[in-house]
């Protein structure tokens, strides 16, 4: 009798083992791995890794003044793109706000047709006053009415970014002016 309940429990860690053994031999993908497949690179070169959320920033802002900056990397989904050129993105911060983000030196531009993609910044977060006649211009970019535009009456304290590097979600047919994005492989 001992040996067949001997021979049973044998038999059950064999099998067991076996389960194992098949769900180890499954590749393990890692965060780089995820991020090279997942995102189109523009900019300078930059990886997923240690990236804040967009709420977060928020908060960052809310404890600034004019003039304050910070380096950061942050996650969120873009809100609306420039569709003249994709030269400037908005990137909710909190319920109410978006940060304005512009791309050093115009270096690069984003998909025109990439609002509700996920993206990473990175760069340099700051307040600034933006002009009337600046605040217009942008409204025209992104295709505003003339009653929206009417109402634009004085200059507005901006949460504002500028970014060195990005990563966008990829997908396909990414509408970007003048220079094709590189894919992270």
């Amino acid at each position: 009798m001992k040996k067949i309940v001997f021979a049973l429990l044998a038999a059950a860690a064999m099998v067991g083992c076996k389960e194992e053994v098949k769900e180890d031999m499954t590749p393990a993908v890692n965060d780089e791995q995820v991020q090279e497949m997942a995102y189109m690179s523009y900019g300078e070169k930059i990886d997923a890794s240690d990236a804040i959320e967009a709420s977060k920033l928020g908060s960052f802002y809310e404890g600034m003044k004019e003039g304050d900056t910070m380096q950061v990397k942050v996650k969120g989904m873009i809100q609306e793109v420039c569709v003249n050129k994709g030269c400037w993105i908005k990137l909710p911060v909190n319920d109410t706000e978006s940060a304005f983000v512009k791309f050093k030196d115009y270096g690069f531009f984003l998909p025109k047709n990439g609002t509700d993609k996920e993206v990473i910044l990175r760069g340099k977060a700051y307040k600034s006053v933006t002009p009337k006649d600046e605040l217009i211009h942008y409204a025209q970019d992104a295709g505003e009415s003339e009653e929206e535009i009417a109402k634009i009456t004085e200059d507005k304290v901006t949460y504002a970014f500028m970014a060195d590097g990005a990563l966008v979600e990829e997908f396909e047919n990414p509408d970007v002016e003048g220079m094709e994005p590189t894919t992270e492989e």
